[in-house]
């Protein structure tokens, strides 16, 4: 972690106004356009809302997926979020800087943009994809949970050939429901929670 990184949040008193809850929620155009307003959202140093609750850090959460199987990877050394380090992964992304957007200016477009670049700089994607947003993510059951929202994506791919660009991801293979069941210890909470309800979310839209 830089001790001059910036990340992009929003008071965890906005989320609680509209609604706040546990798990997945697939009302993101409730929420999503609201925290991207002028006035919602705001950089701070990320060492400074990684201990702070009354915030919470905008998390894209990118579900890689070919055919009916899932990208899964294992969070290995170079991982930003030491308290994840070692857990299985199906979600790609990280957090939103200051250098992603025009400060107060940040909108819709500036987070696709965000999106797209995080996707890109963790993995080489070999043929075409389709991407939709699906739904928003929290859990604040644990200390990491609980200074973060993530907004979940599916990227459906083509080609089966993906390679990853970052040592941080280890381990990369995709794998069926049933597979990321038996493996359902050894992942994040946030991918937990992803694996659980996905036959729920990859109908929605």
């Amino acid at each position: 972690m830089s001790s001059t990184e910036r990340v992009l949040v929003i008071r965890r008193s906005l989320f609680d106004e509209l609604g706040s809850f546990h798990g997945l929620n697939a009302e993101i155009s409730r929420y999503l356009p609201v925290f991207l307003e002028p006035g919602n959202h705001f950089f701070v140093p990320r060492a400074e809302a990684e201990e702070d609750p009354s915030l919470k850090q905008l998390i894209p959460y990118v579900v890689v997926t070919h055919d009916e199987k899932l990208l899964h990877y294992r969070r290995g050394s170079g991982s930003g979020e030491t308290r994840l380090l070692k857990k299985g992964s199906v979600g790609i992304g990280g957090h939103i800087n200051d250098g992603d957007g025009l400060g107060e200016a940040f909108d819709a477009a500036a987070y696709q943009r965000a999106l797209m670049r995080e996707l890109m700089e963790e993995l080489n994607l070999a043929g075409s994809f389709i991407e939709r947003p699906l739904a928003l993510l929290n859990d604040d059951s644990n200390p990491v949970g609980a200074v973060h929202l993530g907004i979940v994506h599916q990227c459906q791919i083509s080609s089966p050939e993906v390679t990853a660009n970052e040592e941080a991801i280890a381990e990369l293979g995709f794998l069926s429901l049933d597979e990321l069941a038996l493996r359902h210890e050894q992942l994040e909470t946030w991918s937990q929670l992803v694996v659980q309800g996905w036959n729920d979310l990859r109908t929605v839209g």
